[in-house]
């Protein structure tokens, strides 16, 4: 065959790719706004994702599994799926792929296969949508709004009814509300509709209301006023810290959960994945999602724990200047968070490694930890310099993580990067809490020394285990499939 009609095949099976693309991404669609069955990738969200975005997320799926994932693939599974009388579910369709084409032999077709492993999904009780009030609009606070808007569907799970924020509200609060929520110089443009109502002191986000409530005390509110009942706040201002603060949330009429976006005290500190099953939302009221840390580092320790058992170790973060640093050389009540954040690399302290301990009460005593601010607005590394009971290779290491990563209870907070070219703003926007590097661990000869590299996206890795947890508080997780 001559180059010129290589290159004309190489035309028509982009185009046939593309095409089953088009389609995949209608059956992904249909299914989440007809039937609240989310799709997923090894998961990676599929919702609102183009053309390209989904093959790319197709060459990671088959480069993770060392096995061809195609397009042509998912779009068989997908329309499998579709044929199927499920409820509400999180299906890994990456996972799906990978283990149709290990066990083809045994099943007629797809349909049977899907049939067959999602069984299950059927014993699943019903689920009652809960809603929602974010108590602060910051940071971590507009991007739990966009996620929840986003994912809204059918109102199935969470439902952000209302925005509690201080002072008065007029047209241009509302726009400068409106506008931090369109935009966002990290994370980029929201994809969707936001719109300020002033005569209803409310955002219309994608066609749906939101109140914006003006409190300078938790238990001046009243949610009922609003529909609002049995409400989860989550609470992401930072001035509520302990069990006595969190609790004034409570005396609200509609509120009936509160939820901490931060290290709590007197409350349960829960890193999604590793200890929330051991609190149970039924006998407790008031929880903490931890520091955006403690949800990087806490997956990988259980991980390596568990399998090798850590006998000492050191946890420094390279962490993204934040918020409560200054611009310029000012006055600051902490040592060193005085200088310029844009332009110094700053030592400060973090409490991550001794927050580990109330997730995984193992680690009591055995971590030390320090933090460095550097001039990245978003994007931080967690390094872990461990000594182990049980001696270990780079290979062993890394094939030990990549497993936890492919199966198991820390499916959604591990993701296993294989890449070379590894840099910080290569992991923003990443919904895994903990970005494990493959590339950048070393172990020491005497096989009982391991350095890790652990990434996060310390924004929005951590707003996804803000809103697990909120899921499991609220008992509207679904039946999932990873």
């Amino acid at each position: 065959m001559s180059l010129n009609g290589t290159y004309e095949n190489e035309l028509a099976f982009q185009a046939e790719r593309r095409r089953a693309t088009v389609e995949f991404i209608k059956i992904v669609s249909d299914l989440w706004y007809d039937k609240s069955i989310e799709l997923v990738l090894f998961r990676n969200q599929l919702i609102d994702r183009n053309v390209s975005e989904i093959l790319n997320l197709h060459e990671y799926a088959g480069e993770f599994v060392q096995k061809p994932i195609s397009i042509f693939d998912s779009v068989e599974i997908a329309q499998a799926i579709k044929t199927l009388d499920l409820p509400p579910a999180k299906l890994d369709i990456g996972k799906l792929t990978y283990e149709f084409h290990l066990e083809d032999q045994k099943y007629s077709n797809a349909t049977a296969f899907v049939a067959n492993k999602l069984k299950d999904a059927k014993k699943n009780k019903d689920i009652k949508p809960k809603d929602v009030v974010l108590y602060g609009f910051g940071r971590i606070g507009r991007l739990v709004a966009r996620e929840l808007m986003t994912k809204t569907g059918k109102g199935s799970q969470l439902r952000l009814r209302a925005i509690v924020t201080r002072g008065a509200i007029d047209q241009t609060v509302l726009e400068k509300r409106a506008s931090l929520l369109r935009n966002d110089s990290v994370h980029g443009d929201f994809s969707g509709t936001v719109i300020a109502d002033l005569k209803n002191s409310a955002l219309i986000i994608n066609g749906t209301t939101v109140n914006i409530i003006s409190a300078n005390a938790p238990e001046d509110i009243d949610y009922t006023k609003y529909g609002i009942k049995d409400a989860l706040v989550i609470d992401n201002t930072g001035a509520f810290r302990d069990k006595e603060a969190l609790s004034r949330h409570l005396k609200s009429k509609g509120v009936n959960k509160v939820l901490l976006t931060a290290p709590g005290k007197g409350v349960p500190n829960i890193v999604h994945g590793v200890n929330h099953l051991e609190n149970n939302p039924d006998k407790i009221d008031i929880f903490s999602a931890a520091s955006c840390t403690t949800n990087a580092i806490t997956p990988i320790l259980k991980a390596v724990e568990d399998t090798y058992g850590v006998v000492s170790g050191h946890l420094e973060t390279i962490h993204a200047y934040t918020n409560d640093q200054n611009l310029v050389d000012n006055f600051h009540k902490k040592y060193r968070r005085g200088r310029a954040a844009g332009l110094n690399m700053v030592i400060t302290e973090t409490g991550a490694g001794s927050a580990v301990t109330k997730a995984l009460p193992s680690f009591e005593g055995k971590l030390t930890s320090n933090a460095i601010r550097v001039p990245v607005p978003n994007g931080s590394l967690a390094i872990l310099n461990l000594d182990l009971e049980k001696e270990t290779s780079v290979d062993a290491m890394n094939s030990m993580m990549k497993k936890y990563a492919l199966e198991g209870d820390l499916v959604e907070q591990i993701k296993y990067e294989m890449s070379d070219e590894l840099v910080s703003s290569d992991i923003v926007g990443s919904s895994a809490p903990s970005i494990y590097d493959s590339k950048a661990t070393i172990v020491r000869p005497n096989g009982k020394n391991a350095i890790l590299y652990i990434w996060y996206d310390n924004e929005y890795g951590y707003s996804h285990q803000v809103i697990r947890l909120a899921k499991y508080i609220a008992k509207v997780r679904r039946f999932t499939y990873y």
